[in-house]
Formats: C-alpha cells, structure tokens, sequence
C-alpha cells in the first residue's frame, strides 16, 4: 500500500517591491561602508599612521559586520521577520550612530560644516560623499521595511513558512 504525501501547491510569496528595495538599499549600504573602510585605510597607510597588521583587528570586524548585514539583507528579501528587526535593531541604531557619532562630536566640539568643506581635498569629498549615501541608504531601508505592503508582505511569509 502507498501513500501519497499532498505537497502545497501554494507558491511562494513574492517580495513586494519595497522589501526588494530595502533589501537592495541594505547592500548598498554593505558596498558603501566597505568602500568608506577602503578610503579610511588606503588613507591611514598612506599617512604612515598605522601598519596594515594593526589595522587587521578592525578590518575582521568590518569584514564580519558586512557579512553578517548581506546574510540579513538577503534573508530580509526572503521574508524573515527576525532579519527585519536585526538589520533595524543592529544597523538601523547601532549603525547609524556609528555613522554619525564622530562628525557630531566634532560639531560640538567648535568644528564647522563650512570650514570642513573649505579644507576637503578629493578623497574628502568622496569620503564625505559615501558617507551621506550610507546614511541615506539606511535610513531609507529602514522607513522600507516598516511601510504597510512590506507588513503584510512578512505576515504573509510567516503563515506560508
């Protein structure tokens, strides 16, 4: 005698195009801070300031961090509601603070935005420029991923998963 194991025949639930495009704002945020990381360090060694064997330990975590938010990122497209409130938890706090820790404290410590802009040599304004990309990108990820087609879109997964 056989059985006969019925398999669903209900197809996955597709991304609505606000989680695909807070997934792809996650990656670019993954590919801009990897880039800042590039400019920080070419910077660091080129000063002469610092050895790459002591950069080692803060680019491994950088490394990890970029991992771990692409793992997100795609988990993030594939409905995971716990990857949605680890990138928002972990990157959209944590992260953002780390973005905009150091040019806060050098605002409050007298600096200017216009005296910054005046002493900005190219790698400056590319770095500047990443910089407010990222943010962007994070910051719009985050609103994404909250919007009500990206709500319904992840209490669908949850049932079907």
């Amino acid at each position: 005698m056989s059985t006969v194991t019925r398999q669903s025949t209900t197809p996955p639930v597709q991304p609505p195009p606000v989680v695909q495009t807070a997934a792809t704002l996650w990656l670019a945020a993954v590919a801009l801070g990897a880039f800042e990381a590039v400019l920080i360090v070419s910077g660091i060694l080129g000063e002469g300031s610092a050895t790459l064997a002591e950069l080692l330990p803060g680019l491994g975590f950088r490394v990890a961090v970029f991992a771990g938010a692409t793992y997100l990122a795609l988990r993030l497209r594939a409905g995971a509601t716990w990857a949605r409130w680890a990138l928002a938890g972990t990157l959209g706090v944590f992260g953002t603070i780390s973005l905009l820790i150091e040019p806060v404290e050098w605002l409050l410590a007298g600096g200017s935005i216009s005296q910054a802009v005046a002493g900005m040599d190219l790698m400056g304004v590319v770095g500047a420029a990443a910089r407010i990309l990222h943010l962007g990108a994070v910051i719009g990820a985050l609103a994404l991923m909250f919007q009500p087609r990206a709500n319904a879109y992840f209490r669908a997964s949850r049932r079907s998963g």
